[in-house]
């Protein structure tokens, strides 16, 4: 980066939001991967594990919610552009150090704008769901660490979080 700080792209001139006009941009491969985290309660993991949780497969259901999730970013973050995605994958693993399940997403297109907001509402939709579906056992549990760890393509070009694993 040169040290000049980016500005705001959906905020115009007179400060009121819009949509970024991409047209003029060049058609890239973007592909990112954000991810988040749900601590819980051992017991309810184990629950969880064994397929024991009061509304069924979790794993299963939060995965294929954080795919829904991302292909409808649009109808959700107001200046988001609808885009062709090209690949989605939502993968969730046990983290015994929390303890409680990882959800990392990964978005993919060849398109004008990136998908940095995809992979990011795929993770939080699975956190979520995670959440609704093992609620009955453990109300306490805590959704966090939600963050892009990287992203390539477009204009910008390539990031990777510093913490990124």
């Amino acid at each position: 980066m040169s040290g000049e700080k980016p500005g705001l792209t959906h905020i115009g001139a007179t400060g009121e939001a819009h949509m970024v006009d991409v047209s003029a941009k060049t058609e890239t491969v973007r592909i990112a991967t954000a991810e988040g985290r749900v601590k819980m309660a051992q017991e309810t993991l184990a629950l969880i594990r064994q397929g024991n949780a009061k509304k069924g497969d979790v794993i299963g259901t939060a995965r294929l919610a954080g795919i829904m999730a991302a292909k409808r970013t649009a109808d959700l973050i107001p200046l988001c552009h609808p885009l062709m995605l090209t690949k989605v994958a939502v993968e969730i693993e046990e983290d015994a150090a929390l303890p409680g399940l990882r959800v990392t997403a990964t978005a993919k297109l060849t398109g004008k704008t990136g998908v940095e907001m995809e992979a990011l509402t795929a993770v939080s939709v699975a956190c979520l769901t995670i959440y609704d579906m093992a609620k009955a056992a453990d109300k306490a549990m805590e959704i966090g660490g939600i963050r892009l760890l990287e992203k390539s393509g477009g204009k910008s070009g390539d990031f990777r979080h510093p913490e990124a694993r």
